[in-house]
Parts: C-alpha cells; structure tokens; sequence
C-alpha cells in the first residue's frame, strides 16, 4: 500500500504553512527517521522526517510553494515493490491513509507531542463503504450532541473518530453560526494605492508576518487593554551592572537585569502571571517570561523558563542563546510558544515610553523605553539621575487595576536596589 504524506501541524495554532524545500527527489529510497523536507512554520522553519520506509513515488507540491494547508497531500511513497504508478493511482484514489511525516527540530528530537497530533487524511474516518469507523464512546457523544459522524474527521488510529473529534465538530458547528466580526481587506489598501498611482515595493508577506498581523489585531480587537506607566532610576543598577562585568568577563544587559526583575515582582504579585478564559482565570505555577526579538522575519518571543529560578547571568547567557537562534529561526516551537508574561524593549533605539500589545493568552506585558537623564527631585533637592519608563499593558478581564499597580510597585524597588537581584 503507498503512503500518503501530508502537510503535518508542527505546532498547536498552525493551519498552514510554506514548502520550504524538499531533502529527497522523486525515485529516492527514504528510511523511516530520515529528514525529508523543511517547512516554515508561524516562527521557525522545520525539518521533517520520513515515518515509514518507501520510495518517493510523487511530489505534489513543489519547493517554494506558500500557504499550504495542514493535512493537505504533499507527496506519495510506493513500499518495496510496488511500482510508483501504481501507488501513485492507489493514494490519489483514497485507499492509503497512512501518515508518513513527523516534525523535528534541526538538531534536537521534536516534542513528542508533536508526532502525536501528526494529521490523517480527510477521509479516513471511513472504510468498508460508508461505515464510519469511531470509538463506541464517540458515536454516544455524537448521538446525545446532534453530530454527524459522516462529517467529522477522525484524528484517532487509522482515522478513528474519538470523543475529542465529536466535541470539536460540535464547537466548530457552534463557532460558523455566528456571524463573523467585519474586518477590512488588505486588498483595500492596495487598490486605493493603485488608484492614486502612487510608487512602491510590493515586499511579500511571509508566515511569520502574517501570523504577527492576525494575532495583533485580534489582540487589539478582543482584548480590553489598560496601561500603567512608572519611572525607575537606573544609576545604582548601571553601576552594578559595570561593576559585574569587569569583575567577572561578563556581557550582561540592561534587559538582563529586567527579566529577573520582572520575574521576582510576578513571584510576589502572582495574580499578574494569568491568563483569562470564560469558564477560570489560569494562575500560572511557574514564572516563565517571554522577551519580544526582532528577526528578518518578524517579531518573535523566546521564553526564559522559571526565570525566578535563575541568577542575571543565567538569564543573559540564556537569552544570547535564545535570541541567536531566533533570528536565524532554529528555534523549537516549545521556545517560543507559552510564556506567562512580556517584555518588550525598545530602549535601545532611544524610545522614551510607548504601550506594547498585549501577547494572547498573556494578560500582561511590559514596554520597556531608554535609560536617558532627567531631572528629579530627592528629598526636596532638585538632582539628575538616569530614569527608564516603563509601561505595562494588562488585560482587564483577568488582571485588576491594583494588580497591575502592585505589580509595578514591587517591580521599581528591585530596579531601583539592584542589589536584590543577585542574592
């Protein structure tokens, strides 16, 4: 029987994504765990590996091609002694339902969660003429729901259909009864462009920048945004921060400093380290931050893990690291997607102040602007010192006004007596 590879979802949100380039040729001879293709996920491009042996029988999509949806046919395999026309004539026919791709990372092992929601073809759910093949709790499900198992597809074994299947058919049935929220076409803008005959560049929109637009705007649509801004003198924690890194060879960063920071005031004020859903508001256990990178690509936000846990130049070396791996986009999906809180720092292109997006399913994320001198007042004198602005963006569903206040207030002293930062 030929083995039908299709576009797999190598992460939790992706629904499609680009071609990037083939590793094998039709004719190949491919073993199960060889690297196959590499395709551009929402942040990073991907290898993948080859799950069964075969011979490459067809490519159907070629290198280069953009949007392609998860669970789409990308390439068959004809198994020993099987001629390539002949499984090429089986798949096309629907009589393969094997799934021949599981995504890696460049140079580690994939999650393997990630392997075990490798999609299955369309129409798997069903063998034996009509016969819907599905678990006995399901077809129950389905009975009590209203749910036609002729239109779900299953994502069990062989394409059996399980619980969760029917319960994600119901909440898909409900979702397309509801009437869409208006949005503005791109093309819009292009047209009236045109229509001025006005000069341009057309730079096309890769994955990542349009999963950056679409995640923004639904933030910005969804999400009721409040903003509180505090100034923190920067003097005694510059000192220090020169101090440690001629004493010990280090390159620690001004951001450094504010990732731990960051995470010892979410130790103390944990009901800022939340996300809001309908049903709870999910407090995380561990304090895991996400720090905005910018790439070629686009925005990304690698995430430093239990940053509470980690000493600054933990944190530094971790981030060089993470951020290196960013721009050249060998990062694990696990190191990007998650993160309980933001940040995002524009100091050093000498931003004062501005209010960051919040970072769905986040409820919080702090804007960072540039050390500059200012004048102060201490103790009735008026003196300068090195201030920083920093504004947090929150969402009012799960994180109050004085949560977002206390948070702040916990988070100054530690800039402002850096010393607590590294005991």
């Amino acid at each position: 029987m030929p083995v039908q590879i299709l576009m797999p979802a190598l992460s939790p949100t992706m629904t499609e994504g680009n071609l990037a380039k083939w590793i094998v040729k039709e004719g190949d001879k491919v073993k199960s765990g060889q690297v196959i293709a590499e395709i551009e996920t929402d942040k990073a491009t991907m290898e993948v590996e080859a799950a069964e042996e075969g011979v490459v029988a067809k490519i159907l999509v070629q290198d280069g091609t953009q949007g392609v949806k998860v669970n789409q046919l990308i390439a068959i395999l004809a198994e020993d002694g099987e001629s390539a026309a002949d499984a090429i004539s089986k798949a096309s026919n629907g009589a393969a339902s094997s799934v021949a791709t599981a995504p890696a990372a460049a140079t580690v092992a994939a999650p393997a969660a990630a392997a075990k929601t490798a999609p299955v073809a369309a129409n798997a759910a069903t063998s034996n003429g009509a016969r819907v093949i599905a678990s006995p709790l399901a077809k129950r499900l389905a009975e009590q729901m209203g749910v036609d198992l002729r239109n779900v597809r299953g994502t069990g074994p062989n394409g059996r259909i399980v619980k969760a299947d029917v319960e994600s058919a119901k909440s898909g049935a409900s979702s397309a009864s509801k009437p869409a929220a208006p949005q503005i076409a791109s093309s819009d803008n292009k047209e009236y462009v045109d229509k001025l005959g006005m000069a341009y560049d057309a730079i096309h929109n890769s994955g990542v920048r349009k999963v950056i637009a679409r995640r923004l705007t639904e933030s910005k649509q969804t999400v009721p945004h409040f903003y509180l801004s505090i100034d923190c003198e920067l003097d005694a924690l510059l000192e220090l921060r020169k101090n440690m890194n001629e004493a010990a060879g280090l390159k620690i960063s001004v951001n450094d400093f504010i990732i731990r920071a960051t995470a010892l005031a979410l130790k103390k004020v944990p009901a800022a380290n939340a996300t809001w859903t309908d049903s709870a508001i999910l407090q995380y256990k561990d304090i895991d931050v996400s720090v905005a990178v910018a790439t070629p690509g686009g925005l990304i936000t690698p995430i430093i893990k239990k940053a509470d846990t980690k000493t600054v130049a933990q944190i530094s070396a971790e981030m060089k690291d993470l951020a290196a791996r960013a721009r050249e986009g060998k990062l694990r999906p696990d190191e990007f997607q998650g993160g309980g809180f933001s940040i995002s720092n524009l100091g050093m292109f000498g931003i004062r102040s501005f209010s960051a997006i919040i970072n769905p399913p986040q409820s919080c994320i702090l804007a960072v602007g540039a050390g500059e001198q200012r004048a102060v007042v201490h103790n009735g004198q008026l003196a300068v010192a090195t201030v920083m602005t920093c504004t947090l963006s929150v969402d009012h569903r799960s994180v109050d006004g004085a949560v977002g206040a206390e948070f702040l207030a916990a988070f100054k002293p530690l800039i402002e007596k850096p010393h607590n930062l590294v005991v």
